[in-house]
C-alpha cells in the first residue's frame, strides 16, 4: 500500500501519568522494517471564551517543560471515555469559571503527528455566564486575563503567544468573527 506503514510489534517502554510510550517495529511500503517510538495520549481540548465585547478570556500558567509562564486559552486533557465537547465545557468552568450559551466546534489539530497520538479538539464558547469561582485541579495554578480579540491576534502574529493550540484556535475564531460581519 502506498504511503502506509504496518505495525509488526509494539512494546510499552514507559507508562506515565498522562501518557505512555511504545517502541514499535513498522514495515515500510518497500518491505524494510524501521523502529518508531510513539507517545500515546488520550487527547485534549481547548476553548476560546469570547465575550460579547469581543474580548477573550486567557489563562497564564507556568509550563514546567518550557520553564516559563505562558498565555493560553483554557484547555485540558480528555479523561478516558469522556466526550471532547463535554471536556471543553468542563475545562471552561474549571479554569475560567464560566459556562456558555453557544458552543461551536473549531475542528481538531494534531500537535506533533510525527511521534504523538494526541488530538486536540478546539471550541469557541460564546454567550458566557457571569464569572463564577474557578474549580482548578489539584496542583493547578493559573491567572485569568481578558484581552481584546484583535490584540491577541496581533500577539500571535508577533510571536508573543507560542502555544500552537492557542494560536490556531484564536486565528480560527478571528476568521469566524470576520465572516459573521460580512
Amino acid at each position: 500500500m502506498h504511503l502506509q506503514e504496518k505495525t509488526i510489534t509494539s512494546e510499552t517502554v514507559h507508562q506515565g501519568k498522562i501518557f505512555y510510550i511504545t517502541r514499535d517495529t513498522a514495515e515500510l511500503e518497500d518491505g524494510r522494517q524501521v523502529q518508531r517510538d510513539v507517545v500515546h495520549h488520550s487527547g485534549g481540548v481547548c476553548v476560546v471564551p469570547l465575550t460579547t465585547e469581543n474580548t477573550v478570556l486567557m489563562v497564564k500558567q507556568f509550563r514546567y517543560p518550557m520553564q516559563q509562564v505562558t498565555l493560553e486559552i483554557p484547555a485540558g486533557k480528555i479523561e478516558p471515555g469522556e466526550d471532547p465537547a463535554q471536556c471543553g465545557i468542563r475545562e471552561l468552568r474549571e479554569e475560567a469559571g464560566r459556562t456558555c450559551g453557544k458552543y461551536t466546534s473549531l475542528g481538531t489539530l494534531f500537535p506533533t503527528p510525527a511521534y504523538d497520538t494526541e488530538v486536540i479538539h478546539m471550541y469557541l464558547a460564546q454567550e458566557l455566564s457571569a464569572p463564577q469561582q474557578q474549580d482548578l485541579d489539584d496542583g493547578e495554578f493559573l491567572d485569568i486575563t481578558e484581552l481584546p480579540l484583535e490584540e491577541v491576534i496581533q500577539m500571535v502574529m508577533r510571536g508573543e503567544i507560542p502555544d500552537a493550540k492557542t494560536q490556531i484556535a484564536l486565528l480560527k475564531t478571528y476568521l469566524l468573527v470576520q465572516q459573521s460581519k460580512n
